[in-house]
């Protein structure tokens, strides 16, 4: 596979107006985006009513609309994707919080990692609490949302980002720690 056949060039001769070199691409990154929609929505409790294949759809049509992408690699477009993914489950847990009027989507916190998950909490908060830390400190938000929704390794978020694994560490341990904190406290606002 050449340069131009790589993810990475297939994004780069989309963006340049290339239609087709999406659909070149898509078959490349399909198995990854299918893993990451399985993974978010293992960690929903309770009846999941959204298949892997539909998230991965409706992501996918959310990607075809970002044309205008400066797309810098294949873990760029994976972040993009895991952003798509999320708010579709955001918009999916708020159209069944108004269907039923309860609590909204639960999801683990296993992918956090926290010394006390707590099983499950509700995706909205989640949602919620990653924006208000976003407002604060957009690049801890932003590693969370990549470790999290996109399922990427340090080494790949550090190059995405272009910081080093050293504050990759701080940045993720400070920020899953505000967001223990933030979803702890029953109004949702930290200590």
């Amino acid at each position: 596979m050449g340069e131009g056949d790589s993810v990475t060039g297939l994004l780069k001769r989309w963006r340049a107006g290339d239609a087709k070199a999406l659909d070149r691409m898509l078959p490349l990154v399909y198995a990854e985006l299918h893993a990451l929609a399985d993974a978010l929505l293992r960690r929903e409790s309770g009846p999941v009513t959204l298949q892997a294949t539909a998230l991965v759809h409706e992501a996918y049509l959310k990607l075809v609309d970002a044309s205008q992408v400066d797309w810098h690699d294949r873990s760029h477009f994976l972040a993009t994707a895991a952003r798509s993914m999320r708010q579709i489950l955001v918009d999916h847990a708020r159209a069944r919080q108004a269907e039923k009027r309860a609590g909204g989507e639960r999801l683990t916190l296993g992918g956090l990692e926290l010394p006390d998950p707590r099983d499950s909490l509700d995706l909205l908060a989640l949602d919620q609490a990653l924006t208000q830390l976003e407002a604060l400190d957009a690049r801890k938000a932003r590693v969370i949302e990549l470790r999290i929704f996109a399922g990427l390794e340090f080494a790949e978020i550090g190059e995405l980002l272009g910081v080093s694994r050293a504050t990759l560490d701080r940045d993720y341990r400070t920020a899953r720690a505000w967001l223990y904190h933030a979803l702890a406290m029953p109004d949702g606002t930290p200590r």
